[in-house]
Order: structure tokens, then sequence, then C-alpha cells
């Protein structure tokens, strides 16, 4: 099951979509896409495709690569003329999820980040969405689990009889762990970097106003800038320049 309607962007299919379609399909498939992930696409990940055959493989077998990043969409609308086309993100999409999920019945699994945070996500969470299912979170150590370790927590998360699984390991190795672990997992992997962070409020997000203009990037390079400032200043600056390669 995939997400037919896709655009070509710098090799990574992204899905031209809007939030409410992305949850139609989410709600109309749920049982065909067991077993199988979505991913959430910015220019950082969209680069990193580019330069790597195998990630960018990773991407494409997706369910649904979602413009996570606003230029993106903004390409999609300029370059292929898909008026309908907007910003698919991730810490957008799990509100959204989860309010879908009260009526549903749907049941969650949180899967990477910290014991702390993972803490906190749990009580916002069930402060905001009373009736939210969620039936296990688990922080993986900062090391690469060993098969017996894997298949443990495997066996936790589909024991759990989750129909979502939110994994929160940042780029690229949220969707590397996904590909891994396609139809090993029951429920529908999703990815969704920061969002763990933004939800439980340890990390603070951009504005909204900052957020529509395509600016949440530089908001977090500002907060953060001995970390993020080659992903941002030096990926973006790739991204410009391939696209006009492409073109």
């Amino acid at each position: 099951m995939k997400y037919k309607n896709t655009y070509n962007i710098l090799g990574v299919q992204v899905a031209v979509a809007n939030m409410e379609k992305i949850l139609c399909f989410l709600e109309e498939n749920i049982e065909e896409l067991r077993g199988n992930y979505i991913c959430v696409s910015n220019v950082h990940t969209t680069v990193m495709a580019y330069e790597d055959e195998n990630y960018c493989r990773i991407q494409n077998n997706a369910a649904a690569v979602l413009p996570d990043g606003k230029p993106l969409s903004v390409v999609e609308k300029r370059r292929g003329g898909f008026k309908e086309a907007e910003k698919v993100s991730g810490p957008d999409l799990m509100p959204e999820v989860f309010k879908l999920s009260e009526r549903t019945g749907y049941r969650h699994f949180f899967y990477g980040s910290t014991d702390k945070t993972l803490e906190l996500l749990k009580s916002n969470l069930m402060a905001r969405y009373p009736k939210l299912q969620i039936t296990g979170m688990y922080a993986p150590p900062f090391r690469q689990l060993t098969s017996e370790e894997d298949e443990k927590i495997v066996q936790k998360i589909n024991e759990s009889q989750a129909d979502f699984l939110w994994v929160g390991l940042g780029a690229p190795k949220q969707e590397i762990w996904m590909a891994e672990h396609k139809n090993g997992i029951q429920a529908v992997m999703i990815g969704v970097g920061a969002g763990f962070d933004f939800h439980a409020g340890t990390v603070k997000r951009a504005p909204v106003w900052m957020q529509k203009c395509g600016l949440e990037w530089f908001y977090r390079l500002l907060k953060d800038p001995k970390r993020l400032w080659k992903r941002y200043v030096v990926t973006n600056s790739k991204f410009v320049w391939y696209m006009i390669k492409e073109r």
C-alpha cells in the first residue's frame, strides 16, 4: 500500500498532500498499512537521499514520504503545479492522529528519545487527550541493540497491539530502523524526528507565523547553532544548488 499522488524531488517521491488527505489515507488503509512505514521528509533528509542511494531507496520504499519541510511543498506547487500541496509535518500530524484516535480507539506505542522525555510526553498527551490509548513506550540505549534485545522490543511492541508506532530517533537513524523492521512490526510506523521533544515540552517549537513562512529551520538554528549550523546552512545551500542543477 503506497500513497499514489507524488512528485519527484531530487529522486525522492514526496507525497502531494495536505493534512486532511493524509488522515484519510491512514484511516481508510490502516489494515493494509500495518508493517509499513511513513517518512517525514525535509530539506535535510532530501539532500541526504540525493547523496546516498541506499537512503534514497529507503525513503522511496515507504508507504508515503510526507513534505515535513515547507520548501518541499513549495517546490510541488511551483514546479509541479500542484496547488493543493501543503506542508504535513510530523509534529503536526501527531496531534491530528491522537484526536482521531480518541474517536476510533487506535492504540499507540512510542519508540525513541529518553526515559525522561517519554515520561513528560505521556503526561502531556494524557492531559490533552484523556481517551488516548498509549500501550507502551521505550527509550532505546544510545548504542546498537543486540539481536536479542531487538527481538524482545519488537515482541513487546507487537504484543501491545499498537496500531501506530511513533519512532523518534532522528534522521537518518529512524528511517533506517523502520526499513529494517518493515513487516516485522505489526503497527504503522511513522518517523517524527523531534516530535517527541516538542510534545513533551523539552524543546520549544517555532512560533506559528515562522512555521507558515517556512522559517522553522531558522528558529531551530538560532536556538541550537552549534549542533544544527551544518545541517541547515550547508544542507539548505546544497538543496538550492541541486535543485538548480536538476532544472
